[in-house]
């Protein structure tokens, strides 16, 4: 449990519906009975359908993927077959599998909407889908330890990191840590804590985060300034009998974290080897665009995630923590990415039915934040897709080719992991993969930690 102070009331979801926040319950018609007409007229076959050969979750993949292709074809008598057809058998509050395609139908609309395909079809929902952005929720950081207590999506990257930092920074006075995570410190208390009670006593902490302004930032969202975080963290710190200083640093993916790193380099400058540093990317590094940023030759094109890898070795950090989803979410063409993203969000949509009953806003609220990042991986391009992600073969090469060379978990940083899954459902499990550690459900790969430090 994060440790901010009491226990707060669940916070509303993040959008109305629940569902991605396109309200299409109004232009679909949710609630009707099944196998209803779709608004308008569509050739006779589209409606002699057999909409129970087509529940199989296979068969809505195959559905989506016919969807996707007709909108990019700017079919429309196409594309609202397919859409009367999925609305049918994915109702967004049925089962997992139904949730999910329903999240996907929702983006696909979106994406049409934006692209001016198929007008005729998605002219209804226009409005609806420029609004969803008015009802997304900002969360107190009480609702947010909340939020990411759930499950351990994140909580397994925390609980990993914070081992491996604890390790790393033994013995030193001085422990930089630059944050560049999604879920605005949450991790801090619990490292806060671990460093205080060191046996060489508490060191100071200096901690550098990296505030990312939205589109880029991805939810959840923070109802505070960084300015009123950092001050309850200094005060959570100095509870603990440990001095701390607390710095942010505008800053964006669009731009491989320039403006961040240029600063971190400025102040490494004037060390005297007392400081340890420390750089924990927590499900931050796929926003940075994975396309070419320009050359160092006409034959070698240079990515802006080699750029910005490249740059923090040059910092020679004590040690880089990396947790990212084991997705990859990075095909150019949106068919692939709506396959790479269906074959692994359904995850999140079956985990939840072990801890949250039917119905509950709970649901709703942590359902909308992956209706988010379905919309987003699928309606969005360029700077404004933020949902990157690469699997952990790819990052692993990355880090290497960057100049830096895994550090592997210890058995006690296993063990803590182990024992934080146990708080929750049983489907939940760790291995171990090469050196990393990596967060499976019903034992598919979902997150992975890895620790690196200079080679």
């Amino acid at each position: 449990m994060m440790q901010f102070t009491h226990t707060a009331p669940p916070p509303p979801p993040l959008h109305p519906n629940g569902h991605g926040g396109l309200g299409l319950g109004l232009f679909l018609d949710v609630g009707a009975p099944r196998a209803r007409p779709w608004p308008g007229s569509f050739p006779t076959p589209a409606s002699k359908i057999s909409l129970g050969n087509l529940n199989s979750t296979s068969c809505m993949e195959q559905l989506l993927v016919h969807c996707a292709n007709a909108i990019e074809a700017n079919d429309a008598t196409l594309t609202q077959q397919i859409l009367w057809v999925l609305n049918n058998i994915a109702p967004p509050d049925g089962d997992s599998s139904q949730r999910l395609t329903a999240a996907f139908l929702c983006a696909l609309v979106a994406r049409a909407s934006r692209t001016g395909a198929c007008k005729a079809v998605t002219a209804a929902v226009a409005a609806a889908v420029e609004s969803a952005a008015l009802h997304v929720h900002r969360f107190t950081a009480v609702e947010l330890a909340s939020f990411v207590d759930l499950t351990p999506w994140h909580r397994f990257g925390y609980t990993a990191a914070n081992a491996a930092i604890l390790e790393a920074v033994e013995g030193f006075p001085v422990v930089h840590v630059v944050e560049l995570g999604t879920t605005h410190c949450m991790q801090i208390p619990t490292l806060i804590d671990m460093l205080a009670s060191r046996a060489e006593g508490p060191p100071i902490l200096r901690l550098t985060v990296a505030d990312v302004a939205a589109p880029s930032a991805p939810p959840p969202a923070l109802d505070m300034s960084y300015d009123e975080l950092g001050a309850k963290l200094i005060n959570f710190a100095r509870s603990r009998n440990m001095s701390m200083d607390f710095r942010v640093v505008t800053t964006s993916p669009a731009d491989a974290f320039t403006s961040l790193v240029d600063q971190l380099r400025v102040q490494q400058l004037v060390l005297d080897g007392t400081e340890a540093l420390v750089v924990n990317c927590h499900m931050l590094l796929h926003t940075v665009p994975d396309e070419t940023a320009g050359s160092v030759s006409l034959a070698q094109p240079v990515s802006l995630r080699t750029m910005l890898l490249k740059s923090l070795r040059t910092l020679d950090p004590n040690l880089v923590v990396v947790v990212e989803e084991d997705a990859d979410f990075t095909a150019g063409d949106v068919v692939g990415r709506l396959r790479a993203a269906f074959n692994f969000l359904w995850i999140p949509y079956d985990a939840v039915d072990t801890f949250l009953p039917k119905g509950s806003e709970q649901r709703r609220w942590y359902e909308a934040e992956i209706g988010w990042k379905v919309e987003n991986v699928l309606a969005q391009e360029g700077v404004d897709r933020v949902e990157r992600q690469e699997d952990r073969a790819r990052w692993n090469q990355r880090m290497r080719s960057a100049g830096f060379r895994a550090v592997a978990f210890g058995e006690e940083a296993a063990g803590e992991v182990k024992a934080m899954l146990n708080e929750h459902a049983a489907g939940w499990g760790m291995k171990r993969e090469d050196d990393d550690l990596v967060l499976t459900w019903k034992g598919h790969n979902v997150v992975f930690a890895s620790a690196w430090a200079p080679s």
